[in-house]
């Protein structure tokens, strides 16, 4: 009897332990989100996401004895920039989240003082055009509304505005980017040939470095270096051509050399001339 009791105590417990033991699903229910447990990789890449921006050296006027404004056009199909068209988030969709999303301001001009609502960045974005179409059915020409988007692949060149100084107290020459602007080519609807180029707004660039910080560049060599579209843009890692730098009459070099064969010859060299004249400047500060 006295066995008979000790192995139906030991039955209980072992029922009440295997009671115990039966999964919960609000215990053993995981936390850890999805994307944290299937990662496309070997570790997740977070040092872009938590990297820090500097902030400008402060300047004072009285200490910056010379400047000169350059214009600079980054042409997406040279090998270089294609970074700006990697196709999982190329830079145009960088910069279009952050408009549409309110975390930068972009502005009309490029004096940067004319602000785009959030509306009218959707509006330049997402243009509505009219067509008409002939319709066999009834034969009658019909009036159509068809909305066309802007995307990625219709931006191939960006302009930069940015100033060349000399700062006194550390006696250096510097350059600071004030201005991006997605440029887009625009054809005509029935002959389909170019018409001109013009931006669709102005970026802010000190504004937007700090969220620029937050998004990785392609890097062609290595896939693991957390390079940024701030620090290509801090470290200048793109090709690019003058097209424009302050002077008496506010032209650009395309208005200087045009109407000629060999126009863009002469184009590329003036800027290579002006790139020169910038070189020339800092060295010519020292002596030897």
């Amino acid at each position: 009897m006295k066995l008979k009791f000790l192995f139906s105590l030991a039955l209980c417990f072992a029922a009440i332990f295997a009671i115990g033991q039966e999964e919960d699903p609000m215990r053993v229910e995981s936390s850890i989100p999805m994307e944290d447990t299937y990662i496309d990789g070997i570790v997740k890449k977070t040092l872009t996401e938590e990297s820090m921006v500097l902030e400008y050296e402060p300047l004072r006027e009285a200490d910056i004895a010379w400047e000169k404004r350059i214009w600079r056009v980054i042409d997406t199909r040279e090998k270089m920039n294609l970074p700006f068209k990697y196709p999982v988030k190329p830079f145009f969709d960088v910069i279009r989240e952050l408009s549409q999303n309110g975390d930068i301001v972009v502005f009309k001009d490029e004096g940067f003082t004319e602000p785009m609502t959030i509306d009218e960045v959707e509006g330049t974005l997402n243009r509505i055009d009219t067509t008409t179409v002939f319709d066999y059915d009834t034969y009658e020409e019909k009036i159509e509304i068809v909305a066309s988007e802007i995307n990625s692949e219709d931006i191939l060149k960006y302009r930069l505005k940015e100033v060349w100084f000399f700062e006194e107290e550390s006696s250096t020459l510097q350059v600071r980017i004030l201005g991006i602007a997605p440029l887009k080519d625009f054809y005509d609807d029935e002959t389909l040939e170019y018409k001109y180029t013009l931006p669709l707004f102005y970026v802010y660039y000190p504004e937007a470095r700090k969220h620029l910080a937050k998004y990785r560049v392609f890097n062609d060599n290595n896939d693991i270096p957390p390079m940024s579209w701030y620090d290509l843009f801090e470290s200048r890692i793109f090709a690019s051509y003058i097209y424009k730098k302050t002077n008496a009459l506010d032209r650009r070099i395309s208005d200087m050399f045009t109407g000629y064969e060999g126009e863009g010859i002469d184009r590329l060299l003036e800027s290579d001339k002006i790139k020169a004249e910038l070189f020339n400047f800092e060295h010519d500060l020292w002596t030897y």
